[in-house]
C-alpha cells in the first residue's frame, strides 16, 4: 500500500466515524421535529437532550479531522472541491453552526415561544446538514468536481446522485437516532416512548432502504464509474449492508434493542464503506487518482504518525465518554 492510499484510508475511517456518530446526533432531529406539542413531545425532546447532551460536541470531532486529513494530505483536490462546491458546504456550515448554537440556547430560554423557536431551528438545520453533506459527496462521486475548481456551483450539487445523495444521508442518519434512542428510552424504563420510538424507526428503516434501492437507477446512469463500483468491488458491502439493515428491522420487531444498535451501525458502515471502496482508486472521481492528487511525502509521513498519536491520545476518552453515557449508572444520574 502506498503512502497516498495509507494516508486516504485513514481520511476514509473518520468520513465512516462522523457518518456512525455525527449522523446519530443530527438524526435526533428529526424526531425532535416531529415530536409533537410541547406536552406531547417533552418527554421524548427530554430524552434527545439527554442521549446527546454529553457528545454532540466530541462528535464533530471527526469532521474536523476529515478536513484536516483532506487539506494537508491531497491540497489541491481540497481546493478544487471547495471552489466548485462552495455552496453546499457553507449551507453545511450554517446547519452545524445554528444546530449546536440553538441546542444549547434552548435549554436557557426564558419564554416557551424562545424556546419553540430555538427547537425548530435545532430540529430543521439537524436535517438540512447531513442533505448537504450528502449532495457534496454525490458531487464527488458522480466526477463534478474537476480539479482546476471550475466546476458548476449549482449543477455540480443540484443533480439526481446528489440529490439521492443527500436524501440517504437524511434517511441513514434519522434511523440509527432512532435505533440508539429507543434502546434509551427502553433502558430508561419509557416504555411507552421506546414503544413508539421503535415504530417510528421501523417506517424511518423501510422508507431509507426504498431510497438506497430507487437510487441505483438514476446513479447508474448519472454516475456510472461510481456504478461500476458499486456492482463490482464494493458488492459484497452493499449486500452486507442490506443483511445489516434487515436484521436491524427485524431485531426492532422483536424488541431486542441493545443488539439492534449493532447491525444498524454495520448496515450504516457497510454502504459508506461501499461509497468509498466504489469509488477507489479515484479521490475526485474521473478527475484524479488517489496517488496523483498526494502531497509530498514527508507530509503524509507525518500524517500518518499524528493518525497514530491520535489514535494513542484521543480514542480512549472518547471510548470512555461512549461507554458512559451508555451505561446505566449514567441514566440513573
Amino acid at each position: 500500500m502506498s503512502l497516498a492510499v495509507a494516508v486516504a484510508v485513514a481520511l476514509f475511517v473518520g468520513v465512516i466515524a462522523y457518518a456512525l456518530f455525527g449522523g446519530a446526533d443530527f438524526g435526533t432531529g428529526f424526531y425532535d421535529l416531529t415530536a409533537g406539542g410541547s406536552r406531547s413531545g417533552a418527554e421524548l425532546r427530554t430524552l434527545v437532550d439527554h442521549s446527546i447532551g454529553p457528545v454532540w460536541e466530541a462528535n464533530h470531532v471527526w469532521l474536523i479531522y476529515v478536513l484536516v486529513m483532506w487539506w494537508t494530505g491531497f491540497p489541491e483536490s481540497f481546493a478544487a472541491a471547495m471552489d466548485t462546491l462552495i455552496l453546499p458546504m457553507l449551507l453545511a456550515l450554517l446547519g452545524i453552526v445554528l444546530r449546536g448554537a440553538a441546542f444549547a440556547f434552548r435549554k436557557f430560554a426564558a419564554t416557551l415561544g424562545q424556546a419553540r423557536l430555538y427547537g425548530a431551528v435545532f430540529a430543521g438545520s439537524s436535517l438540512i446538514t447531513p442533505f448537504f453533506l450528502g449532495t457534496v459527496a454525490g458531487a464527488i462521486a458522480s466526477g463534478r468536481v474537476p480539479m482546476d475548481g471550475t466546476g458548476d456551483r449549482w449543477s455540480s450539487w443540484l443533480n439526481p446522485t446528489s440529490v439521492f445523495g443527500g436524501l440517504i444521508a437524511v434517511g441513514t442518519c434519522a434511523f440509527l437516532a432512532g435505533v440508539f434512542l429507543t434502546a434509551d428510552a427502553s433502558r430508561a424504563g419509557h416504555s411507552d416512548l421506546a414503544e413508539s420510538l421503535r415504530r417510528r424507526t421501523l417506517g424511518v428503516g423501510v422508507c431509507t432502504g426504498a431510497v438506497v434501492f430507487a437510487a441505483l437507477v438514476p446513479i447508474t446512469r448519472d454516475a456510472p464509474t461510481l456504478a461500476d463500483g458499486l456492482e463490482g468491488r464494493a458488492a459484497p458491502l452493499i449486500v452486507a449492508s442490506a443483511v445489516a439493515g434487515a436484521a436491524t428491522l427485524v431485531l426492532l420487531l422483536r424488541r431486542l434493542h441493545r443488539p439492534a444498535r449493532v447491525t444498524a451501525v454495520l448496515a450504516v458502515g457497510s454502504v459508506v464503506a461501499g461509497w468509498g471502496v466504489a469509488q477507489y482508486p479515484w479521490l475526485l472521481v474521473d478527475e484524479v487518482l488517489i496517488v496523483d492528487a498526494a502531497g509530498a511525502d514527508a507530509t503524509l509521513v507525518g500524517l500518518l504518525v499524528v493518525v497514530g498519536l491520535a489514535a494513542l491520545v484521543v480514542l480512549p476518552p472518547l471510548a470512555y465518554l461512549f461507554w458512559l453515557t451508555q451505561s446505566q449508572e449514567w441514566t440513573e444520574h
